[in-house]
């Protein structure tokens, strides 16, 4: 039995992509261990399919955490035998590399993000040269990999002459029929970041009936949480936090509307398929999403959402408004959503995803 050594630098216990796709690869007849990080606020470690290791560091953010995962990370590759390292996004492929140069494993390139055109990094020149730096000595020579959009593999292509396959980040199909929510919440799931349009979108809630959930954590946390404050909204909008995967899902079901906001600033952005998209479709959740390549495509086939071409809180309240008081319309997303699914779900993604690990170990 071949093994897999995946690494992420996420806490393992929410994250749900990663869950999905080490259960897909032990269920295919590997032997797969994910490496992650632990924080000091952790919660105990969920019972998977898959083995599962957390990394303690002395620094939580910053270069200094990036540098330090990596090298116990190494240290830790080194000295745990495997077959093939699966490096989750930059910020593990330098210890995944270099462990596999040491060692001999076969590495995999899991681009979940386009790391070096991501919003956070566009105005901080030195730190994007540096992770550019990073790409630069390592993808080129890691030819088996996936990433999540047609955008992001032309990418890769184009500049690095890598030819890795699309794996989406579509959700597990369960067949049921949801039920349609009775009352007006508005949901979004997924990090509370600059570049994710919170503040236009709180700011959108005075003109909205109905209350906005917000599940996640980020660097954006106080500033949201403060802003709220400030626009004495406490009663419309609620920031609830990390929540764990088994009950997100249930604040999915009960969502009226989802939210996929990102803002145009970074390539990453706006070529991203994000996770939740598919998980409000699964749902049934109609949505609100950017009018970018990846969405505008997905909507000429399914018409799961409404695009927005700005971040602007009157082009929110708005567009909220339309799918709150549209019934006809927003009943035609719902069933496009609940047919898209069919086609765009786990089960059809995870043969694309064991087909790279097949041909690595061809």
């Amino acid at each position: 039995m071949k093994k897999i050594i995946c690494t992420v630098t996420t806490d393992l216990v929410f994250d749900q992509r990663m869950r999905r796709i080490c259960t897909s690869l032990s269920s295919a007849g590997y032997e797969v261990l994910l490496v992650g990080r632990k924080k000091k606020k952790s919660p105990e470690l969920t019972n998977e399919k898959h083995s599962q290791h957390r990394i303690e560091c002395w620094f939580e953010k910053g270069p200094l955490f990036y540098l330090e995962f990596n090298i116990r990370l190494f240290l830790y590759l080194i000295n745990h035998k495997t077959d093939a390292v699966s490096s989750i996004d930059l910020d593990t492929i330098l210890a995944g590399r270099l462990a596999c140069l040491v060692k001999g494993y076969k590495q995999t390139y899991d681009a979940h993000e386009y790391f070096t055109e991501m919003e956070e990094l566009a105005d901080r020149k030195l730190v994007k040269k540096a992770w550019k730096f990073i790409e630069k000595i390592t993808v080129p020579f890691i030819k088996h990999g996936y990433t999540v959009s047609e955008g992001y593999a032309e990418l890769f292509k184009s500049e690095y002459g890598v030819d890795y396959k699309i794996v989406r980040n579509a959700t597990v199909l369960i067949d049921e029929i949801p039920e349609t929510p009775k009352e007006n919440i508005i949901l979004y799931q997924g990090a509370v970041n600059y570049g994710r349009g919170l503040i236009p979108l709180i700011e959108a809630m005075h003109k909205v009936e109905g209350t906005l959930i917000i599940c996640g954590d980020g660097d954006l946390f106080e500033v949201v949480k403060e802003k709220i404050d400030q626009e004495h909204l406490e009663k419309k909008v609620k920031l609830l936090g990390y929540i764990q995967p088994k009950e997100l899902r249930r604040y999915t079901k009960s969502a009226k509307i989802g939210l996929t906001l990102f803002e145009a600033k970074g390539l990453s952005n706006k070529y991203s398929m994000a996770n939740r998209f598919f998980d409000y479709m699964h749902a049934g959740v109609p949505q609100l999403a950017m009018n970018y390549p990846e969405y505008q495509l997905f909507n000429q086939k399914y018409e799961v959402a409404k695009l927005l071409d700005d971040l602007d809180a009157f082009t929110i309240a708005s567009s909220l408004n339309h799918l709150l008081k549209n019934e006809n319309h927003y009943q035609f997303l719902r069933e496009q959503a609940l047919e898209a699914r069919k086609e765009f779900n786990w089960q059809n993604e995870e043969a694309r995803l064991v087909s790279v690990y097949k041909e690595l170990f061809a």
